[in-house]
Formats: C-alpha cells, sequence, structure tokens
C-alpha cells in the first residue's frame, strides 16, 4: 500500500485540504444554533421546536451517512466530498431567503442530506490512504477542523445577528464556504489506495450487517450517540440560559463563547497522539471524565465558572470523540466508508434525540435537568468503554485459538 507518511507534503496538503472541508462542513451544519432564542422569539416557537431547525439536519445527516458512505465505495472518495461541500454552501445561501419557519426546516433537511457526503467518507480516506502510524495524528487534525468551523460559523452568526440580522450573517457564510470549497478541490491529492467496485446493493447491505453484527463496533457507535447527545444538548440550551435574567447577554457575546471549541482543536490532536501511544481505552475514559468535570462546573450560578465549565466540557469531548472516531477506522476491517458512516449515523442521531430531549428537560426542569440528562449519557459512555474493553479482549483470545 502506498500509504501517505507524517512530514511529507502529500501528508499537510490531504490534512489542510480536509481541515478546510471540516470547517465547512461544521460552520454550515450548526449555524442554527445560536439562532436559537432568536427563531423562538421571531417566528413564535418553543425552544424545543427552535432547536428542529438543528435536530432535523442532523437527523437527516445520520440516515443520508449510511446510503453515501456505500455509494463512496462505487463512485470515488473525492467527488463526493466535492459535491457535498458545494451544494451546503449553496443551500446556507439559499437559508437567507426563507420566508418563515417552515422553509427554513425543509432546506435544513435537504441540507443534512447533502452534508452526509463529507464525514464519513473524510474518515475512511484518511483511514485508506494516512500510514496506520500517523492515523491518530491525522483523524485528530481533521476532527480540529470540524471545531474551528464550528466556532467561525457560531461566531459569525451570531456577531452579524445583533449587527444587521441572521440572514446576513447566512449570506456571509455561504460565500465564505463556496471560495473555501475551491481551495479543497485544489488541495486534496487523489486516493491511490481505493479501488472503485460496482455498486452492489446486496454485498453492500450484507456488509452493513456485518458491521452491525460485530459487538466491539455496537459499543463504539452507542459511545457516539451520547457522547454526541450531550455536546450538543450543552450547547443548544446555554444559549437560553445566558441570554436571560441574570446574565442578559447578547447574541454576539453569546456566539463569542464559542471561540472555546479552539480547546477542541487542540485537545482532538493531542489525544489522538496520546491514544496512539498510551492505550485508546484509557485516553478515552479520561477524556470523558474530563466532560463529566465540566458539565457539573456548569452548575455554578458564577458566569465565569459556567464559561469554565463549558471550556472543561468542550476539551473533553473533542478528545474523546478524536479517539472514538479513530478506533472505528482501526477496528473496520473493510467497508471502511460504510463503518465511518454507521459510527457517524449513530453520533448524529444522538445529536437529534439529545438535542430535541434536552428542550424538554429544560422546559421543565431548567439548567439542572439539563447536567442531569447529560450526566446520565456520559456514565453509560463510561459503560460501554468498559465493555468495549472486554469484547476486544474476547475477540482476540477466539482469534487466537483459532489460529
Amino acid at each position: 500500500m502506498d500509504y501517505i507518511e507524517k512530514g511529507t507534503k502529500a501528508f499537510n496538503r490531504a490534512n489542510w485540504a480536509l481541515f478546510l472541508a471540516g470547517f465547512i462542513t461544521f460552520a454550515n451544519l450548526y449555524v442554527s444554533q445560536p439562532l436559537l432564542p432568536t427563531f423562538a422569539e421571531e417566528f413564535r416557537v418553543s425552544p424545543a421546536v427552535a432547536s428542529l431547525s438543528l435536530s432535523v439536519t442532523t437527523l437527516a445527516l445520520s440516515i443520508s451517512m449510511i446510503i453515501v458512505g456505500s455509494l463512496s465505495e462505487a463512485w470515488g472518495r473525492k467527488s463526493l466530498m466535492t459535491i457535498s461541500i458545494f451544494a451546503a454552501s449553496a443551500l446556507t445561501l439559499a437559508l437567507a431567503f426563507s420566508p418563515n419557519f417552515e422553509t427554513i426546516l425543509v432546506l435544513r433537511v435537504i441540507q443534512g442530506v447533502v452534508f452526509a457526503g463529507l464525514p464519513a467518507i473524510a474518515m475512511a480516506y484518511l483511514g485508506e490512504e494516512i500510514a496506520p502510524t500517523s492515523l491518530g495524528v491525522a483523524m485528530g487534525l481533521y476532527i480540529s477542523g470540524n471545531s474551528v468551523g464550528g466556532l467561525s460559523g457560531r461566531v459569525i452568526i451570531g456577531t452579524l445577528t445583533d449587527l444587521y440580522n441572521w440572514q446576513v450573517g447566512m449570506i456571509v457564510l455561504g460565500v465564505i464556504s463556496l471560495m473555501i470549497s475551491v481551495l479543497f478541490i485544489w488541495m486534496l491529492p487523489n486516493s491511490k489506495n481505493f479501488t472503485a467496485r460496482p455498486l452492489q446493493i446486496k454485498a453492500l447491505t450484507k456488509s452493513l450487517i456485518q458491521h452491525l453484527k460485530d459487538p466491539s463496533m455496537l459499543c463504539l457507535f452507542g459511545i457516539s450517540f451520547v457522547l454526541m447527545g450531550s455536546f450538543v444538548t450543552l450547547y443548544n440550551y446555554i444559549g437560553f440560559k445566558l441570554m436571560a435574567p441574570p446574565y442578559n447577554l447578547s447574541a454576539t457575546i453569546v456566539g463569542w463563547i464559542f471561540v472555546i471549541y479552539l480547546v477542541g482543536t487542540f485537545s482532538s490532536a493531542w489525544f489522538g497522539s496520546l491514544a496512539d501511544r498510551f492505550g485508546r481505552q484509557k485516553m478515552l475514559l479520561l477524556a470523558i471524565a474530563i466532560m463529566l468535570a465540566g458539565a457539573i462546573i456548569t452548575l455554578q450560578s458564577l458566569l465565569l465558572l459556567k464559561i469554565l465549565g463549558i471550556t472543561v466540557f468542550t476539551f473533553g469531548f473533542f478528545a474523546a470523540h478524536s479517539i472514538a472516531s479513530g478506533w472505528v477506522s482501526k477496528r473496520a476491517t473493510h467497508d471502511k466508508a460504510q463503518a465511518s458512516s454507521l459510527y457517524l449515523f449513530f453520533y448524529y442521531f444522538g445529536s437529534s434525540v439529545g438535542g430535541t430531549a434536552g428542550g424538554v428537560f429544560w422546559m421543565h426542569f431548567g439548567w439542572v435537568g439539563v447536567i442531569a440528562m447529560i450526566t446520565v449519557f456520559l456514565v453509560i459512555a463510561c459503560m460501554l468503554t468498559f465493555v468495549l474493553k472486554s469484547v476486544i479482549a474476547k475477540q482476540r483470545l477466539i482469534t487466537g485459538l483459532v489460529k
């Protein structure tokens, strides 16, 4: 296999290209999150209904990725990723001209479908093209692009909403995304270790079932569900908390709080490297513990402590996601794009379920209820990590006996 090695020009180009692609995807995917209080007020809907502007997108994304991940096995990686980022950028421009909330939801569903062409395929591309000894670092750098994109999209929208309106923010973000899409096409090296094959629905369905029958994969899928469910829940409703008394923060200030995402840029790359050195289970458990500590700190009423808690929580989340996603690529023995698609299906399904369910806890129990739900999710993540270790040990034992 002709792998891309760390330190080479090709390694740098591939990682920068996917960093930019992750930037575009997550800047546009979460563009509605800081607007939830604005949507609730402007369109006169509840916080839970306003959250649908994000939940319907991640739900459509999760379902579509299973299909697109399979299609990429026949149609190739780079072409589908290119179509995805250009279409997603154009739809952000279209959102700016939505006459009502219903139109926003329809466009966000369509956007969720086209988003599917990047995340799972990007992970598969890295798993196929990057040398195994450098995969942890490469995956961490890609996910850091996700965090920078998520941060930038929120800051742009939050600031421009205060200065002008949310429609202007959508137009600016859409134009920036289209420009970056051109850079992606130019920078990403073509696949060398991917061999296209005829689209065989029966064979792809069979391999999909095989992934779902693998207990270790199911544990990783479950971990992705609860991790993302926790993360989106906290960020969906922290805006409602901080824009209400006694804080009364503006949309601009709340948008700039997402600068905290920068710690995810660091933690994803760092913990990806630590996992390669010290083992994935230890580092994953540590990352989850950091998330839990951060969530608990946000229960404090002092604003600075709340921001500290969000920072710690975010640091832990991106570290955990980097490790778990890289673990999927390593565990998959066939159809890596499909395995990555399944991981991300549960990841974004967790976003949809957690993000909307968190609204119910928010409306009935306030911020304490939100943190209680997150705590339950993170305890489940820890339990699944221990189960995963046991399953892998049994699988290795069985493999050794067979040999």
